[in-house]
């Protein structure tokens, strides 16, 4: 331990420790912005770039960033003298002198943590007017927009895809007045590595990153008396859309979702869960063929379209090993312009599918050509959670007390096992359920698999069916999901399953979810909503989901057959590492 004395409060602190976490302890408030630790996943971001949380500490001539300094023994640190409050507030008002006047307009009002220091430091004009970045924004994606013209430098996005996801994209773009970060040579984000993770879109303090606004698309369709448009909404969802309405985070707003949903005015409302049911039918069936004759294994679960791009950048000699289901998104998309036209008696080119998603890989997964048939796509338009809820603000729908309201059925049942997909190790856990029951022909009793459960970046469990041991691998985020594969393809692990999520949590903590800011007990209520929420269905497997099984007596045919097949399996590229 060591003694430091901050703003006259004596207090002792573990070695290591940076001024920034001394002072929360003696409950000092110091400003940042481009700093970030999300210890408990091992992210942190100590670029000390911004120099906006600059102390004084006693005998040294110069000031210095607190969230890198570590304290030492003896030291005497005062972090509001104002010496430190001046360069504070210039350092904001030199990033304002050179960052765009448009907030009233820009995707990041009133959640941009420029804007929130302007006004805690109060200030309230320019004082350098000169020369600005003028760089043409990067729209060139599906599912992200870059402007360099709002870029700080703060480097958060750079931590989190090169240290955090590995896919090493964005850096420092030229020198001085003109730098900002985005891919070498400044490429367009289409035409690089870019998974469309959306991480760094969720980390950003500015508008620098931000998601492609699909909401104008929705409202054109929903104003189109000649079009029939279905929207299906993500597990996910329905545990972090409150936060955008100031309701406690992890509080469960299913029903919610419903009637807000038929109140902006959707024909068919439905959850994405009951295809994350049909989703386990195929993938769970494809497991067991596997299992059963000799297959390649392990057998990767391929909900995530984050990871499905990453493997196909970074690992294409290993392309035989995802599983080929489509994703619970693609899958819905491709039922609802089948099966559900069928049945309505509508032509499927007049029926529009939305997707509510907490991911911004999503809006890139719905333009994949492979997800086309007849030059339909199967999801036309994929929103994230944020856009949701700001199209809920602008219908003035009082979202916190609107009574519940259940989703339309044919596609709206579902089971537990499909609300788990919403976080790490969920969708793994799912197929095991049915996986279990069908290898055994036993009725299990116990359908929690904690064992495949918790926050750690790669676990490993192995689970008794019958008089197997099937061994199963979970990562979420990139970098783990690299080291994970990279002791696969060197010999140095096994499995039979793998599960890898792209984001932090999984799902829940997607990057078209509501901004956490840094904060892992937000992701934890998240998660342990999601679990709540799977112990209070009736049915908890996947293959006791009445409508699913009907779509397979009436459509489809057998699981992981001729017909399922051709809707529901896909086959993936090797790609370029850019």
């Amino acid at each position: 331990m060591i003694n430091v004395t901050i703003n006259g409060c004596h207090i002792q602190v573990p070695k290591e420790t940076t001024i920034l976490e001394a002072a929360e302890k003696c409950g000092a408030h110091i400003p940042t912005l481009c700093h970030m630790n999300l210890g408990e996943l091992g992210i942190v971001n100590q670029s000390s770039s911004c120099r906006v949380c600059m102390v004084e500490v006693a005998g040294r001539p110069a000031l210095v960033p607190s969230c890198s300094e570590k304290v030492t023994e003896g030291m005497v640190i005062t972090t509001d003298s104002l010496r430190s409050i001046t360069a504070r507030r210039m350092s904001v008002e030199l990033l304002l002198s050179n960052h765009p006047k448009e907030c009233l307009t820009c995707a990041k009002n009133l959640e941009c943590e420029l804007q929130s220091l302007a006004q805690e430091l109060g200030i309230r004009e320019i004082k350098w007017e000169g020369e600005r970045l003028d760089y043409p924004k990067d729209q060139s994606s599906y599912s992200l927009v870059k402007d360099p013209n709002k870029c700080v430098m703060c480097r958060r996005c750079e931590t989190m895809c090169n240290d955090v996801q590995t896919c090493g994209i964005l850096s420092a773009v030229n020198r001085g007045f003109g730098a900002f970060v985005g891919p070498a040579f400044n490429m367009d984000m289409a035409d690089t590595s870019c998974t469309f993770c959306g991480q760094c879109v969720a980390v950003c303090p500015t508008a620098a990153l931000t998601e492609v606004n699909n909401t104008h698309l929705v409202w054109r369709e929903l104003n189109n008396k000649n079009r029939h448009v279905v929207v299906q909404v993500a597990p996910a969802i329905r545990v972090a859309i409150g936060e955008m309405f100031h309701m406690a985070p992890g509080e469960i707003t299913t029903g919610k979702i419903a009637a807000a949903l038929r109140r902006l005015g959707f024909d068919g409302v439905f959850d994405t869960d009951f295809a994350a049911d049909l989703t386990i039918m195929e993938e769970a069936s494809e497991l067991v063929h596997r299992i059963q004759h000799q297959g390649t294994l392990p057998m990767l679960t391929s909900c995530c379209p984050a990871w499905v791009k990453f493997f196909e950048h970074q690992f294409p000699d290993m392309l035989d090993i995802p599983s080929t289901c489509k994703s619970p998104q693609v899958m819905f998309g491709a039922i609802a312009k089948t099966y559900y036209a069928e049945k309505k008696q509508i032509n499927p080119h007049d029926i529009t599918v939305v997707s509510i998603m907490p991911c911004l890989a999503k809006k890139a997964e719905a333009k994949r050509p492979e997800f086309t048939k007849e030059e339909d796509s199967n999801v036309d338009i994929v929103i994230t959670t944020r856009e949701f809820a700001q199209m809920m603000k602008e219908a003035g729908i009082d979202f916190a007390n609107l009574e519940d309201q259940p989703f339309d059925s044919m596609m709206g049942e579902s089971t537990g096992a499909s609300v788990i997909f919403g976080t790490t190790g969920g969708v793994i856990e799912a197929a095991a359920r049915t996986a279990y029951e069908w290898i055994t022909g036993d009725t299990l009793e116990n359908v929690e698999f904690k064992a495949l459960r918790g926050l750690e970046g790669i676990r490993e469990a192995t689970i008794t069916i019958g008089d197997m041991d099937l061994r199963i691998g979970i990562a979420h985020e990139l970098g783990n999901a690299r080291k994970l594969l990279e002791d696969i393809r060197d010999g140095k692990s096994s499995f039979h399953a793998i599960e890898i999520m792209a984001c932090p949590g999984g799902c829940i903590g997607g990057g078209g979810q509501p901004y956490h800011h840094g904060n892992m007990e937000i992701i934890k209520k998240r998660q342990e909503a999601i679990y709540r929420e799977d112990q209070g269905k009736a049915k908890r497997k996947s293959h006791e989901n009445e409508e699913v099984l009907r779509l397979y007596e009436e459509y489809l045919g057998k699981p992981y057959g001729e017909k399922a097949h051709d809707l529901l399996h896909t086959h993936y590229i090797a790609r370029e590492k850019i």
